[in-house]
């Protein structure tokens, strides 16, 4: 295998765990705020479809703003690591 073949498979692999490290935290969140959400209607027989989207969108959103930075940051190096390296092995 050609070093340019290498190196677009270590940038494969390191986007592909980049989206789980990034995508991971909200998925995560959202989850435990769901589970939360349908006790309390289990427990209380509320069936209301608004109290389970609103809670998780506004859970989502904060969980976004606070580790927005570090996602900014994440993306930003894989980024530059791609372009700094690219021309050492197509050119």
């Amino acid at each position: 295998m050609g070093t340019g073949q290498q190196f677009i498979q270590q940038v494969m692999n390191q986007g592909l765990m980049l989206v789980i490290l990034i995508s991971g935290p909200p998925i995560v969140i959202s989850m435990i705020v769901g589970i939360m959400i349908s006790l309390f209607q289990a427990v209380t027989q509320i069936q209301e479809q608004t109290l389970t989207f609103v809670p998780k969108m506004l859970i989502i959103f904060g969980v976004l703003a606070a580790l927005g930075p570090w996602f900014g940051t994440t993306i930003l190096k894989f980024a530059q690591m791609c372009f700094g390296q690219f021309p050492q092995y197509f050119y």
